[in-house]
């Protein structure tokens, strides 16, 4: 689709002089050719689930129910609604046409995108196994025809879900080792019944849940399926709803539900993956947090610094009610306690003591201990070298990333850019590059700092795990310069 006059965004490409990588473009599936693919898998028995039973309890919630359904009684959530390009019609077809797409990424300012799709963002939270497992393989089928042919410059994005560690690892090895897609899109987390809920009814089970997050408390062990992404050389990226859960759940706003829920879906697992030892253990794996933004983590980075230094497992002992000198606090209450602790210092200390108690585990006094996690040091390694952060280009908080003021050991984390073309967040496709920039001329970042956000530390994240992600690509020899 080409345009009578260059636009903004392509002008700013040119005057950049480096390439722009958006690592988090959207397709809008058209869900006529889905439904095709799913028949294919599946058979129409799967397909007219998915089109009469299931669509609309995974995209609202149930919010669509029949009239006078009692939707803040069951406190159902209210979901996305006209949540792509319409007016601007030629964005929603770029978003559905790949071959489309690619024709107008010189308009955009972009030299590549990574697309993730739109309805693997919901597929992975289908509670059907055999609905869920048959629409992650349709879809992941229906990509790799679709951008067949496109691969310089549009790489696909393949959609696992995360169960159970042989479904993931199933679909990982159709998806990445069978039909060559290089990058993977995990569910970031599965909604677990609570099981002493579903002892009291089923109903009051399907309203309690707690979530998996693979890392800390799992029900499964996963370090089959992050042993599996090493083998296959694909890095773990996350980019899970964050709403339906927690405070999100307004039955009448969706803006209300939507509001920081990328943010709050990535700071789970990935406090989960730390606290758990999972990138400890597998140190040749990096992983990615998309669509939240870089505040969460730039918070998540310090705080768990500040509770290092006072709750490691030495520091603990400063809290160790057995430490307390009774003598010392008897002599205290005398001389301060006035006559509420008069002659019962010894009862208040050993009241306060067995409370201390009850509340310990004995066994579990260095809760860094799964994390491997032995220094401030570790944390720092592991948030500037092994996490990255899929920021939108207009958000000024990404800036975060790039300031050294107050961050431990002045640190920089690994934001990239991701456009999120496809959705509501980009009114008109032609602004991408533009929007990103604008940090710049708000003077929020430097030219090196948007260097780095839409060049180098992508091409770092995407190449780390896969040295060849970006051959027969566009940036194949702009990837290989940067290496060196």
């Amino acid at each position: 689709m080409k345009t009578n006059s260059i636009s903004k965004s392509a002008a700013i490409r040119e005057r950049v002089g480096h390439p722009i990588l958006d690592s988090d473009g959207h397709m809008v599936e058209m869900l006529p050719v889905f439904l095709d693919y799913l028949k294919s898998v599946a058979g129409a028995r799967l397909s007219e689930r998915f089109g009469n039973e299931v669509a609309d309890a995974v995209i609202y919630g149930g919010w669509r129910s029949p009239a006078g359904a009692d939707y803040r009684g069951a406190r159902t959530m209210r979901g996305p609604w006209w949540s792509c390009p319409a007016r601007n019609t030629a964005d929603l077809a770029t978003a559905m046409m790949p071959h489309l797409m690619r024709a107008r990424l010189d308009e955009m300012g972009l030299d590549m995108s990574v697309v993730y799709p739109t309805l693997g963002l919901l597929i992975v939270n289908m509670a059907d196994a055999e609905l869920r497992q048959a629409c992650a393989r349709a879809l992941n089928r229906m990509k790799a025809d679709m951008y067949q042919g496109l691969t310089d410059r549009l790489l696909p994005v393949a959609t696992i879900s995360m169960h159970t560690p042989a479904e993931a690892i199933a679909e990982l090895d159709y998806a990445v080792g069978q039909l060559g897609i290089r990058v993977v899109m995990m569910a970031g987390y599965v909604r677990r019944p609570i099981e002493a809920a579903m002892r009291i009814s089923s109903e009051a089970g399907r309203h309690s849940y707690w979530l998996d997050t693979f890392g800390i408390d799992s029900e499964h062990d996963y370090d089959p399926v992050w042993a599996k992404c090493a083998e296959l050389k694909v890095a773990p990226t996350f980019h899970s709803l964050g709403y339906g859960w927690g405070s999100r759940t307004s039955p009448s706003s969706y803006l209300a539900n939507h509001l920081g829920n990328f943010a709050a879906s990535a700071e789970a697992i990935c406090r989960s993956l730390l606290m758990g030892g999972v990138p400890v253990r597998f140190p040749d794996l990096r992983f990615a947090f998309l669509e939240g933004g870089v505040a969460w983590a730039r918070n998540l980075y310090c705080d768990l610094i500040a509770h290092w230094h006072k709750r490691n497992r030495e520091a603990m002992e400063n809290y160790n009610p057995d430490s307390i000198d009774g003598a010392l606090f008897e002599r205290l209450a005398a001389a301060h306690g006035g006559r509420m602790a008069q002659g019962r210092a010894g009862e208040i200390v050993a009241a306060h003591v067995r409370w201390m108690k009850r509340s310990a585990a004995p066994d579990a006094v260095d809760e860094w201990a799964q994390s491997g996690i032995r220094s401030p040091e570790d944390i720092r390694d592991l948030f500037t070298g092994r996490f990255y952060f899929g920021c939108e280009g207009d958000d000024p908080m990404n800036a975060l990333a790039f300031d050294t003021r107050g961050a431990p050991f002045g640190s920089r984390l690994g934001a990239f850019y991701g456009s999120d073309i496809g959705h509501w967040d980009v009114p008109d496709m032609k602004d991408s590059a533009e929007e990103a920039y604008e940090l710049v001329e708000q003077g929020l970042i430097t030219h090196e700092d948007l260097r780095a956000f839409v060049f180098e530390n992508p091409v770092r994240f995407w190449t780390a795990v896969n040295p060849g992600f970006f051959e027969g690509t566009i940036l194949e020899g702009a990837a290989a310069s940067l290496a060196r």
